[in-house]
């Protein structure tokens, strides 16, 4: 019974089945299922292993004593997840060096190169081992591991990369040990799809980000809101905006495409650098990281997403956002929101006829979409804008 290869569940008799299914590689699963009546009178399925794993024998063991639990009145779900708690709770507590340490042991043997396995330790003991090594592992979070990687990473980016895997291959290791539980915080793959936030989710995402008290969720609220990306807003300097024309101007040698790129400042952007209390140093940064004169890091907007519980979105993905709630929402023309988000001109011609840059025109698109953001609720329907009759100013 355990070689059958047809997609389902096959009967064996008493609530004890074959589940078998196909993978996307076209590979097929078996593992055992049981379909029991639990004291409460619910229908309920208990895996019982793979079948790769767990003979028919035993799975038909298994079930029984499932069966016999259920019919004295205990769940055998409920049973048994109750065992694997008391189990985690007498397990003595990890901390993070001793789960670090356990790790270059059991790899120590295929490190053959001996400065690997040098830079694995130097690297641990000089940043991680002092800033949560006597941590439990189980407890480390994102905060842990941003206290390790923030000062460093727009310094030492290389360094910050790899010490970043390291500590994620050290919490992978713990998990699968049952020393942790959960995601891991260390894990920072780039996305090359850039998920985006749907724009009707928008304003409710916009007054969540509010009630984050700090740098980076300003600068992550005045990087939506402008439509810009992210290594434009975290080393924008001072001296770059005007307060009293709503304007800030992006050099040339920090934009995607190496060309000047003026934005309009709309009500809710100049909110946000009006609360961050410019000084009188124009070459200050708009957004201060940990070090003095430092700016954020280039994870820093990311680490927010991730604090806020919404890892799976990209700061990138916020201009999608911006440019399908342009198409969706309002009349303004195309080019007018591909000029706000610094987009050239893919026809030659049309690019040659074009010399401005439609700042004027982009104005009242950008404070559309920031009347938009600062909608109460996600639940609140916004009228369609017009570009040509929406006549909202600074």
């Amino acid at each position: 019974m355990a070689t059958l290869k047809a997609p389902g569940l096959h009967a064996d008799g008493g609530g004890l089945y074959l589940q078998v299914t196909t993978g996307a590689d076209g590979g097929v699963k078996r593992s055992w299922l049981l379909r029991y009546a639990a004291p409460d009178g619910r229908r309920r399925e208990m895996g019982l292993g793979s079948a790769a794993l767990v003979s028919l024998s035993d799975a038909r063991d298994a079930a029984l004593a499932a069966r016999k639990q259920a019919k004295s009145g205990v769940d055998p779900i409920a049973d048994r997840d109750a065992q694997r708690a008391a189990a985690r709770a007498q397990r003595k507590p990890m901390t993070f060096k001793q789960c670090a340490e356990a790790y270059m042991e059991s790899h120590a043997a295929g490190w053959k190169n001996a400065k690997h396995r040098w830079q694995w330790r130097n690297s641990l003991e000089l940043y991680v081992y002092p800033a949560f090594g006597s941590t439990a592992v189980g407890a480390i979070g994102i905060d842990h591991v941003m206290k390790v990687l923030d000062p460093i990473w727009a310094t030492k980016t290389e360094t910050a990369s790899r010490l970043r895997g390291r500590i994620e291959a050290i919490l992978d290791w713990a998990a699968v040990r049952g020393y942790r539980e959960g995601d891991n915080p260390a894990r920072w793959r780039g996305v090359k799809h850039y998920p985006a936030l749907p724009f009707a989710d928008l304003p409710a995402f916009m007054a969540k980000l509010r009630t984050q008290a700090v740098t980076s969720a300003r600068a992550l609220e005045f990087c939506i809101l402008t439509a810009t990306r992210t290594g434009e807003t975290i080393y924008a300097r001072w001296k770059e905006i005007d307060l009293n024309e709503g304007v800030w101007i992006i050099p040339a040698a920090r934009m995607k495409i190496p060309r000047e790129h003026r934005v309009p400042l709309s009500a809710a952007a100049l909110s946000v650098l009006r609360e961050l209390a410019p000084g009188l140093d124009g070459d200050a940064y708009v957004f201060v990281g940990r070090g003095p004169g430092k700016p954020l890091s280039n994870m820093a907007l990311l680490m927010t997403l991730k604090r806020m519980g919404r890892g799976d979105l990209t700061t990138h993905g916020f201009r999608s956002t911006f440019r399908d709630w342009a198409a969706e929402r309002t009349e303004f023309p195309g080019e007018v929101v591909e000029a706000a988000l610094a987009h050239v001109v893919a026809n030659q011609v049309e690019a040659a006829y074009r010399r401005g840059d439609l700042f004027e025109k982009r104005r009242p698109l950008m404070q559309a979409w920031c009347d938009y953001a600062q909608l109460a609720t996600a639940k609140t329907k916004a009228p369609p804008v017009s570009g040509l009759e929406h006549t909202s100013v600074i």
